[in-house]
């Protein structure tokens, strides 16, 4: 670090907890994103997604369980303004399992819904903490869903269907960061 960016930092960089901060980039790894196939879920068009951590697996019951924690989730999502579009996202963590129901709803905004639980243990999945927000691999993947979403329904061209079918067809599948 420079002695410039030293001192624009000031006092700010007192605010770090160091000890904290170096210990999560010490264990931060990458983690595999496997999308699935597209499926209607309570009047929306849900693009799915597997997020795994090392020695972790998303299962057929995971996904199931997931698809009906959406179902019930957006069977009330055209109330908060949906547009009938959602990404899911399945996330067997290294802490404990999660799902994330994010829909596209008006005014070029979004709905977040989080629901966690223990590892390997699907049925007692429950909402998250009020405040709670995606880790950084699940925001790799929304990010990359934000970017689809804008590329593909917003400044696309062609017809609504060739929209969603574009956008149904540009995924995120490897490892992220």
């Amino acid at each position: 670090m420079t002695e410039l960016s030293r001192s624009r930092l000031g006092r700010s960089a007192t605010a770090v907890e160091p000890d904290a901060m170096l210990a999560l980039a010490d264990a931060h790894h990458a983690r595999t994103v496997r999308p699935a196939a597209g499926s209607a879920v309570a009047g929306h068009l849900v693009k799915p997604y597997a997020i795994e951590a090392p020695g972790r697996h998303v299962t057929d019951e995971d996904r199931q369980t997931a698809l009906r924690i959406a179902a019930d989730h957006l069977s009330s999502a055209r109330l908060r303004g949906s547009l009938g579009l959602s990404v899911l996202l399945v996330h067997a963590g290294g802490d404990g399992d999660y799902v994330l129901v994010h829909t596209w709803i008006e005014g070029y905004m979004s709905d977040l819904a989080i629901f966690t639980g223990p590892a390997g243990d699907a049925a007692r999945l429950r909402p998250g903490r009020a405040g709670l927000a995606p880790c950084v691999w699940e925001a790799a993947v929304l990010a990359h869903e934000r970017d689809a979403f804008t590329r593909h329904v917003l400044d696309g061209g062609g017809s609504v269907d060739d929209r969603l079918a574009a956008w149904c067809g540009d995924v995120l599948e490897g490892e992220v960061r």
